[in-house]
């Protein structure tokens, strides 16, 4: 059965859970500032405490929540959590940036929570593919292409339906580090417009597969 989203009418209320950084939330920020998405960030929340992550979003004047997986005995619990916040922040998305606990996504957040994965899935995804870990297997193959896809979240690792994917050359010479820097370079495009694609009510979801109208 295809699922047409529906249009956002106003800024879309995004929700970003991190674990690092917040890399990808400032690019949020900056493509805001531009006028080149229309959203607002009423949340950020944090798996870790101390990340460099929270100190941005508080010198950007965002609501910044700590919530650590330690302090609650299952992970339904702390997803039970997570997802409170945001019903109470009136988000429209949640978007994974960079966060690396594991969560259950409710039945009224299906095809609201969106993820971004450093690689073309399904190439090096699923469990203990994240972060340097995917350049690093990239690099090992010897593939020549690698990127990154923008999808709904599931609960199952980088499973959900695909919105887009952008690739990016794997060059002679390249280690982790500078394919992670053009991988970055690629998600921060891709980000937005997947976001701008939901948000514009012509994003029809078909099983996997999903398809402007």
């Amino acid at each position: 059965m295809s699922i047409q989203l529906p249009a956002l009418r106003r800024p879309m209320r995004l929700a970003v859970l991190i674990s690092g950084g917040g890399t990808t939330m400032l690019n949020f920020l900056s493509k805001m500032a531009a006028g080149e998405l229309e959203a607002e960030i009423p949340l950020v929340i944090s798996s870790k405490s101390k990340c460099r992550g929270v100190e941005r979003a508080h010198e950007a004047g965002l609501r910044c929540e700590v919530v650590l997986r330690k302090n609650f005995e299952s992970t339904q619990a702390f997803s039970n959590h997570i997802f409170a916040l945001c019903r109470e922040a009136d988000v429209d998305l949640v978007t994974l940036a960079g966060f690396l606990s594991l969560i259950h996504i409710p039945d009224d957040f299906r095809h609201r929570v969106v993820n971004i994965h450093p690689s073309l899935i399904p190439a090096f995804c699923g469990e203990g593919f994240y972060g340097h870990h995917v350049h690093e297997a990239v690099l090992a193959r010897g593939c020549r292409v690698s990127g990154c896809t923008v999808h709904f979240a599931d609960n199952e690792y980088d499973h959900g339906p695909i919105v887009m994917q952008e690739s990016v050359p794997v060059l002679d010479g390249d280690d982790a580090d500078t394919l992670a820097a053009r991988v970055f370079t690629a998600e921060c495009e891709a980000y937005p417009e997947a976001l701008r694609r939901i948000a514009s009510g012509r994003l029809v979801i078909d099983g996997n597969r999903t398809r402007l109208i």
